[in-house]
């Protein structure tokens, strides 16, 4: 990463994650499953210590990214005795896994791609992860090893978007939120209103290629 972004764009790119989400993903929903429980959060292993959630979320603005993640349950495993006690950057690490999981794999379905999916939804959880975990942890002193645990995928096996706009998008977003923030990837996608106008978009892409 290049340049540290500042709390503005951190809220820009917050505030287009809930924006994105409930605009073209929520209507999508289909799956009623309970949050599977993740890996215990670092503050609730054998070695405590990390900024709590208490101490830093509450009414933080990346209280929006919890909240989206929550929305997506069949992809979100938050630490399997959450409280406010709670490592702040595990729990942020793991909503945006959720995010980029659940987006990739509503992508994947709207738009009918044929290759498995469930290995795209983990590279793209795992990249978000780490992406948007260590700008938290950055923006607020939050350092947490668990963002050392995640294995990141190779840059080649992440979607763009030519084939999942949204998530495509995200993961670019906040690979470089300095460099990108004002002129994203796809900004096509601010003239769509839902998933069929992207899937309009992108086949008739396909049929000028």
């Amino acid at each position: 990463m290049s340049t540290a972004p500042d709390a503005l764009t951190v809220h820009q790119l917050l505030g287009r994650i809930v924006y994105f989400h409930a605009l073209f993903i929520g209507p999508e929903q289909r799956d009623d499953f309970p949050p599977r429980p993740g890996p215990p959060c670092c503050n609730h292993r054998a070695a405590p210590g990390r900024r709590s959630a208490a101490e830093v979320l509450t009414d933080s603005a990346w209280s929006a990214l919890l909240e989206v993640a929550a929305d997506l349950p069949a992809h979100h495993r938050p630490c399997p005795t959450p409280s406010e006690t709670c490592c702040a950057t595990c729990r942020v690490a793991a909503a945006a896994a959720a995010v980029a999981g659940g987006w990739a794999t509503t992508e994947h379905r709207a738009f009918r791609h044929e290759q498995p999916a469930a290995r795209l939804a983990q590279d793209c959880g795992s990249a978000a992860a780490v992406r948007v975990g260590r700008i938290f942890a950055d923006q607020h002193n939050a350092d947490c090893p668990a963002l050392d645990r995640i294995t990141a995928p190779a840059p080649q096996a992440l979607p763009g978007p030519d084939t999942h706009p949204l998530t495509g998008e995200l993961l670019a977003l906040w690979a470089d939120p300095a460099a990108t923030t004002r002129n994203p990837v796809a900004s096509w996608l601010n003239h769509c209103t839902g998933l069929d106008d992207v899937r309009r978009v992108l086949d008739s892409k396909r049929s000028t290629t």
